[in-house]
């Protein structure tokens, strides 16, 4: 036992030493992230079927006697929905669409051979809704003599996307060259962007079969539900403070399935390449 005395301090003089070394290494510097200060206020549907569901909760609780639903209804009616949506993939469809559409419109202006900060401040007014604010954001860089690839860097980050970057990065070459033949790269970017298109729309449509099948499977177990739950004797057990704890087990396998089955079917966003004005702006400093 004393033996082991020394081989102690030892092993902690060593420890302290890495402990030392350790900490007087520079730590790395990490990117500045922008805050995001607004919130995205909640919708009227939302809203909406808050409503619905504690009006919904509070009924089933006086015919039922069950307080869970008091609980239970107006998570369902706000829950369910989100769990069976699309996950906004048919608003990113119609982004990326919106690109594609704005990109071949911008190969169409310079084709007549006018700059690129021109060009771009032309299609401000045929540039379509879904990119709308970040295009017009754009311009007013521009008009305000912002520099070019700065602005388009912007651009990008607000556009948040791998082909948002892809179109800003040939942008961004055609802004230091000011070479010719950015009009057949952008038409050529539109056509590969519009392949893309295409493809997760039928991407999306496969999707939406399991969901609707999800969806009239939801909506049969909660009728069935509430027949037992108001007219038949089947339900009885779960009165019970017992009951409502197996009730309680029973409703949250069933909604991890339905997240778990979101979750399968939400596909990752390919990564950006373009490093972001905020983490530049990080770095530098």
């Amino acid at each position: 036992m004393i033996a082991l005395v020394p081989a102690l301090a030892g092993a902690l003089i060593v420890a302290g030493l890495i402990g030392v070394v350790v900490g007087l290494k520079p730590a790395p510097v990490r990117p500045v992230r922008p805050r995001r200060v607004q919130r995205k206020p909640m919708s009227t549907r939302t809203k909406q079927l808050i409503v619905v569901g504690v009006a919904g909760g509070c009924l089933a609780w006086l015919v039922t006697g069950w307080a869970l639903a008091l609980v239970a209804v107006p998570l369902a009616c706000v829950g369910v929905p989100m769990l069976l949506s699309s996950s906004g993939a048919a608003a990113r469809i119609d982004r990326l669409e919106g690109m594609e559409e704005w990109t071949r419109s911008l190969s169409g202006v310079l084709t007549v051979g006018i700059g690129l900060e021109q060009a771009l401040v032309a299609t401000e007014r045929s540039t379509p809704a879904a990119i709308q604010p970040e295009v017009r954001r754009l311009v007013a860089r521009l008009r305000s003599r912002w520099n070019t690839e700065e602005a388009i860097r912007a651009f990008a980050d607000e556009l948040d996307d791998a082909t948002g970057d892809l179109v800003a990065a040939n942008l961004i070459l055609a802004a230091r060259r000011r070479g010719a033949g950015l009009a057949q790269v952008l038409e050529s970017l539109a056509e590969s962007v519009s392949a893309d298109v295409r493809a997760r729309r039928q991407i999306e449509a496969d999707r939406a079969k399991p969901r609707a099948t999800a969806r009239w499977v939801t909506i049969i177990s909660v009728a069935v539900l509430v027949v037992l739950a108001v007219s038949g004797t089947y339900v009885e057990p779960y009165r019970s403070p017992l009951g409502q704890v197996v009730l309680v087990t029973l409703l949250a396998a069933y909604v991890a399935t339905l997240v778990w089955m979101k979750q399968m079917a939400v596909g990752k966003p390919l990564a950006r390449f373009l490093v972001s004005t905020s983490t530049r702006t990080g770095r530098a400093s």
